[in-house]
């Protein structure tokens, strides 16, 4: 089965706009996009419209992530390749696709702007939040279009077992594409999956220069997959989605000098999320402090809502999280710089009838 078996048919069929960028190059007299010839900044030219897809950012990605430059699809961030994976698979009123809560709440607001269905089948939470494949299987079997697995979890932190994925992968084919969203897989002590996407045609590999890159504010994501699936996406993304200044900023990142930095402030990140984790699991009010493969960490309280309350006196914003299922007593805390951390490990150690 052909993996675009599972695609909506009707854009199969479209003609995908062609953009002036996409027809001819920028070198020569340009008069083919109605640009303005006049750059406001000589020393920062934004004038003219960016390439669709930077060929010097693909191959660098590309490197970076073991894979061949074809499989790779970038854009503004994992959310974005998350709304076009719904847009393109999943049928308005007929489809579904498969969360795995507690997790990333993007996955079922882009199924709902599309008007897909949501099935849930939450993580065993006696297992550390593990995978219940059976139940994810048995619920895919019909309708279910695409299965996302957050890998480290978010919120949780939780690893996920990469063979549990590749098993669900090769037991879905030609029934639904597996989406693995890796966006903290730089701070998890496993190896990531994107090796693997493509040459398993319906597994998809996420992956983000967000959050170990340093880049949240420059939304630069990509996605991992078979050709065929690239180059469905691109006939629906935008025709210019990548703003040069990210795209700059985004090649900047992915110097080998800036590589070699980023992997000391990963350790550096990871060191602070191991002390943090000791010096709070003992605390009193602290019920549970989950491990964590992500830069964060998730701490269940005896009163979540009071500590909430006492960051918030310290000046300290972490994320509520009582909402997910399994996580009702529970807030996520970044792992930000090392004084951060400690203000965060002094302002949970002062007993809460101290607080204002």
């Amino acid at each position: 089965m052909n993996v675009l078996d599972l695609a909506r048919p009707e854009l199969l069929r479209l003609q995908a706009y062609s953009s002036a960028r996409m027809e001819a190059g920028s070198d020569g007299i340009v008069l083919n996009a109605n640009e303005s010839p006049w750059p406001h900044d000589e020393a920062a030219p934004l004038h003219r419209y960016p390439s669709p897809q930077p060929a010097r950012l693909r191959e660098r990605l590309a490197a970076l992530y073991g894979v061949d430059a074809s499989r790779l699809l970038i854009g503004r961030g994992s959310d974005e390749m998350i709304d076009l994976l719904v847009r393109a698979f999943c049928r308005a009123g007929r489809d579904a696709i498969l969360v795995q809560p507690p997790t990333f709440g993007m996955y079922a607001v882009c199924a709902a702007v599309q008007g897909a269905a949501v099935r849930a089948i939450p993580l065993v939470r006696e297992q550390g939040f593990a995978i219940d494949a059976p139940a994810v299987l048995a619920a895919c079997a019909t309708g279910v279009k695409l299965v996302f697995v957050c890998a480290p979890n978010n919120p949780t932190g939780a690893p996920v077992a990469p063979e549990t994925v590749l098993a669900l992968t090769d037991a879905l084919r030609g029934r639904a594409l597996v989406v693995v969203d890796e966006a903290y897989v730089e701070f998890a002590d496993g190896a990531s999956l994107a090796d693997q996407a493509g040459v398993r045609d319906n597994l998809v590999v996420l992956r983000t220069l967000s959050k170990a890159h340093a880049l949240a504010g420059a939304r630069i994501g990509c996605l991992i997959a078979a050709g065929a699936i690239v180059a469905l996406l691109r006939k629906i993304m935008p025709p210019y989605p990548l703003p040069a200044p990210c795209v700059t900023a985004a090649l900047a990142a992915l110097t080998p000098a800036a590589l070699l930095r980023t992997g000391e402030r990963v350790a550096g990140v990871c060191a602070q999320r191991q002390w943090l984790r000791r010096e709070l699991v003992d605390l009193p009010g602290v019920r549970e402090v989950l491990a964590s493969q992500g830069n964060f960490l998730t701490v269940r309280f005896e009163d979540a809502g009071a500590r909430l309350r006492q960051l918030l006196a310290a000046g300290i914003i972490v994320r509520d999280v009582r909402r997910h299922p399994g996580l009702e007593d529970a807030l996520r805390i970044t792992i930000g710089s090392p004084a951060e951390v400690q203000a965060v490990r002094a302002a949970l150690a002062q007993p809460l009838e101290d607080v204002a």
